[in-house]
């Protein structure tokens, strides 16, 4: 791989796949991270087909082993690709209360929403650094600013993601390497069918939008970035009402029944 190099996580779908598209264009090799091969197969051909000088790679992973970030950092390091941008794209969620949900679900959101986030940044970060260049783009989301009654865990994982990547912005922003964390609203990807149905969300927002607005926000190593003008006043407002109020909302919003 001759060009800077991205790695997009959760490449087989929705995001992942805009920001490969996206991303190809712009000039980047590209390793892909997901658990479905075939997808992943099926992305990169389409990519090579339009640009013959494309590099590709791609690592079928689960996130959710506890292993996964260590064995890609170690393939990468065994092939002598160096990662310019780091995109943790993968993520899930499930819509319903805790009481019902599926411990293994609920932990497996942690895994793959925050553990290899974290585990992945802290292994190509320290290369960046070194560098004086790269980027880290780390999908939050607009749940990122209040907690989310039935979805509870999704909301406070991407809060966390939320927290995580301002902290580590301000820690590497006098080094040359950028770190945004992305904030859309509800998009259309496959996001819901996975979470379920059932929200009273509105328009949705699309996967092209959403990753314009990230690459616009790593060019200008913007800290927080909000998708959508609808998205970015309700984040706003979010630290204006009170906690109480904004958690019955977005209760309202997911479709909590009141029993």
């Amino acid at each position: 791989m001759s060009r800077p190099v991205a790695l997009v996580t959760g490449a087989s779908a929705g995001l992942g796949v805009e920001f490969a598209k996206q991303l190809a264009g712009i000039g980047y090799d590209l390793v892909l991270v997901a658990r479905r091969r075939e997808r992943l197969d099926a992305l990169a051909a389409e990519l090579t087909a339009a640009n013959a000088a494309l590099g590709v790679r791609v690592l079928a992973k689960d996130l959710a082993d506890p292993d996964a970030a260590g064995e890609i950092d170690a393939v990468l390091t065994h092939a002598g690709i160096r990662i310019d941008l780091l995109v943790n794209n993968a993520g899930f969620g499930w819509i319903g209360t805790l009481a019902r949900q599926d411990p293994h679900n609920a932990m497996g959101q942690i895994a793959v929403n925050i553990s290899a986030l974290v585990a992945l940044t802290h292994a190509l970060l320290p290369g960046m650094i070194e560098r004086k260049r790269g980027g880290v783009i780390n999908v939050a989301s607009t749940a990122s600013f209040q907690a989310v009654p039935n979805m509870a865990v999704y909301g406070a994982t991407k809060a966390f993601v939320l927290s995580f990547t301002e902290a580590v912005h301000e820690e590497v922003r006098h080094t040359g390497v950028k770190v945004v964390a992305l904030c859309p609203g509800a998009t259309a990807t496959e996001f819901f069918t996975v979470a379920g149905e059932g929200t009273k969300l509105g328009p949705l927002r699309t996967s092209a939008d959403v990753v314009k607005t990230a690459l616009r926000a790593l060019d200008a190593n913007t800290a927080v970035a909000v998708d959508g003008p609808a998205n970015r006043i309700m984040a706003s407002m979010s630290s204006l009402v009170p906690r109480a109020l904004t958690r019955r909302v977005a209760g309202m919003l997911m479709g909590l029944e009141r029993e």
